[in-house]
């Protein structure tokens, strides 16, 4: 991991860093004198890891909770650039939206690339951050992602032993219903009502597909992009719950 800048502001430490070429950005509370949980965000597509809400949910995370916040650029995304199978992505969403088509077909294949490829990335991202003492292998560690960010999170959390909760939501089960079979730690999942892209059956399935002995779904009206500002209250309430009570004494 290297570090290449830093800025602070309203109680907030914002470090930019690389781990190899993947380029992320660490939220750390300003007056951390403990180690503290670490959630990881993942940002939808065509988005980035400085996108408003990332950034807005890791300073509600690091200033309500004490946590650190870790966010990195999904392949093709952001300040990374697009191989060629990303340039494919793109041209086919872009053929399908223009047609009129239904998006989920061509999502499914675009997530599946990303998390095959982000996943490893992820892992490589939580070793180097564990390395800090402020954050340490200890520590309990979760994981936000929704839309993309699910399609990539639920491969990488189905694998991932160190993540212990997680929110994932505004997906369907296609290609991710094994995965989901495999992941037993505490789940909130979202769901929008009146998705115009993900199949509302395809939703519920997949949140029943996960085999967490405590999942809860919210399911709240609107459309794709209409996820409820107060979700975000939600997500800092789940982690708190699910992380402070595991989080480990200085070293």
């Amino acid at each position: 991991m290297r570090f290449t800048a830093q800025t602070s502001s309203n109680g907030v430490i914002e470090r930019d860093f690389t781990v190899g070429e993947v380029p992320g950005v660490l939220y750390s509370p300003a007056s951390a004198a403990t180690r503290a949980p670490l959630v990881l965000l993942a940002h939808s597509g065509g988005q980035h890891k400085r996108a408003p809400g990332i950034v807005g949910r890791a300073h509600r995370f690091v200033t309500e909770c004490g946590f650190h916040a870790a966010a990195i650029d999904a392949p093709g995304h952001g300040d990374r650039p697009r191989t060629a199978a990303d340039e494919r992505h793109v041209t086919l969403l872009r053929q399908a939206q223009a047609a009129g088509e239904p998006l989920g077909p061509v999502v499914v294949g675009v997530h599946m690339d990303l998390a095959a490829r982000a996943a490893p990335e992820w892992q490589a991202t939580l070793d180097a951050l564990q390395e800090l003492p402020e954050i340490g292998t200890e520590g309990p560690v979760g994981f936000w992602g929704i839309m993309q960010g699910t399609g990539i999170g639920i491969p990488l959390t189905a694998v991932e032993p160190r993540i212990t909760a997680a929110i994932f939501g505004c997906l369907g089960q296609e290609s991710l219903a094994e995965a989901a079979a495999k992941i037993t730690v505490p789940i909130e999942f979202l769901l929008q009502w009146d998705d115009e892209h993900v199949d509302r059956q395809s939703g519920l399935a997949l949140f029943d597909a996960f085999a967490s002995k405590e999942k809860t779904l919210h399911a709240n009206a609107g459309g794709h992009a209409y996820v409820p500002r107060f979700e975000a209250d939600s997500a800092a309430r789940f982690f708190a719950r699910h992380l402070r009570p595991l989080a480990m004494p200085s070293a």
